[in-house]
């Protein structure tokens, strides 16, 4: 029998682990959820165990299935190879986001394969969150807005900025675009 207080943690976890898969505040969460501002960090600080209804309802606002939600692994163990097959895929919609090492506690460092079908974005609204990124576009186009400025990058182009700039990616082309992402801090 599992004990309840590691149900808690484990809930606490994913959930944090998704919205900041998302590049979410939990202010932001609780808002495409229609649930109360507080609600999301007393989940995951562990203080509330939210019913299956509520999970789902917060899930929801997201895009994310319950399925998904309790399908992937949290270990503790140290692991440094990460075949394809093993990497978490975080994203929707048309947008994969395998994430390298999801399940290391402590990253600080965030590492994506990103793939856009054609036409897919990252969202309505831009993305702004703490630390840096970059990235090398591998396959395809992809357009980058940064603070208002628009480029379209191809096949070993690239970018870096501060992360608190607003920020947005699509795939304007006929083609996939693949690109390697890097972040620091981890927001995933």
């Amino acid at each position: 029998m599992t004990d309840k207080s590691s149900v808690d943690l484990d809930v606490a976890k994913r959930l944090r682990l998704i919205r900041t898969s998302k590049g979410l505040s939990q202010r932001k969460m609780a808002s495409l959820a229609n649930v109360g501002s507080g609600t999301i960090s007393q989940i995951e600080s562990g203080a509330t165990q939210p019913s299956v209804a509520l999970l789902k309802k917060i899930l929801t606002g997201v895009d994310v299935s319950l399925g998904f939600f309790f399908s992937f692994e949290l270990t503790d163990e140290e692991t440094f190879y990460f075949p394809k097959g093993s990497m978490r895929d975080l994203g929707s919609h048309g947008v994969s986001y395998l994430l390298v090492a999801g399940e290391r506690r402590g990253r600080k460092l965030q590492m994506l394969i990103e793939e856009y079908a054609v036409g897919a974005d990252s969202g309505r609204t831009p993305l702004s969150h703490e630390g840096e990124e970059c990235a090398v576009v591998v396959e395809g186009w992809l357009e980058v807005t940064v603070d208002g400025q628009t480029r379209v990058l191809g096949p070993g182009d690239a970018y870096y900025f501060t992360s608190l700039l607003p920020h947005y990616f699509k795939n304007a082309a006929d083609v996939p675009c693949k690109v390697i992402s890097a972040c620091t801090p981890s927001s995933f």
